[in-house]
């Protein structure tokens, strides 16, 4: 499997050296105070390296776009998908994320023999699973699923901004930013906001 730096999978421990579909995962939506959590996973085709991948945050929107083509046209296979605000609100947003991030892997059209996972945290999953701390700067299948889901993610938001032009979610993807803040006190809260978030709860408690 393709990665960069000096990050080698053998140091996972056994198996992990071994020739085996890996598919890489990540999430993009954690932080903001609105939308769904998006995750994909993605199994890269060492035969046809993508090059340039890198953790999506890094990237400009036209390359992350420009990526995200390359990463669907050559990858063996890639899955996205998503937990919803009233989920999140349900289970918490780690459980949340950890849901999307099942629903992505059962996704993929291959089965995938190991899975890694950016983070510290590893979803209950079926096959073997590692999580990799900056696994999105360091193991290629990773960034290529962080550009995926911070793709999917930012078109979900501008869909947002359609349906609710008063709070500029085409601009701050629904991160806490001043903006969205003055925006949410001064309209309330829209369909689209998780409830469970605490500048969110604090202006339902003051209305």
């Amino acid at each position: 499997m393709p990665s960069r730096k000096s990050f080698r999978l053998e140091l996972l421990g056994p198996g992990w050296e071994l020739p085996a579909l890996i598919a890489g995962v990540d999430e993009a939506g954690r932080g903001p105070l609105a939308g769904p959590v998006v995750a994909a996973a993605v199994i890269l085709d060492d035969l046809h390296p993508i090059r340039g991948l890198a953790d999506s945050k890094v990237l400009s929107p036209r390359r992350r776009e420009q990526l995200c083509e390359e990463i669907r046209a050559r990858a063996l296979c890639c899955a996205v998908a998503l937990a919803s605000v009233e989920e999140i609100d349900r289970l918490n947003i780690l459980q949340a994320t950890m849901l999307a991030m099942c629903r992505a892997v059962d996704g993929l059209r291959l089965r995938p023999q190991r899975v890694v996972v950016d983070g510290n945290r590893v979803p209950p999953l079926t096959v073997p699973a590692a999580a990799i701390v900056k696994g999105d700067a360091k193991v290629a299948a990773i960034s290529a699923a962080s550009i995926l889901a911070k793709v999917e993610r930012d078109r979900l938001c501008q869909e947002l901004h359609a349906r609710h032009p008063a709070y500029g979610f085409g601009t701050h993807k629904g991160y806490p930013t001043p903006e969205h803040l003055v925006a949410l006190r001064a309209h309330g809260p829209c369909a689209a906001h998780r409830r469970s978030f605490a500048p969110v709860r604090a202006v339902l408690e003051r209305s």
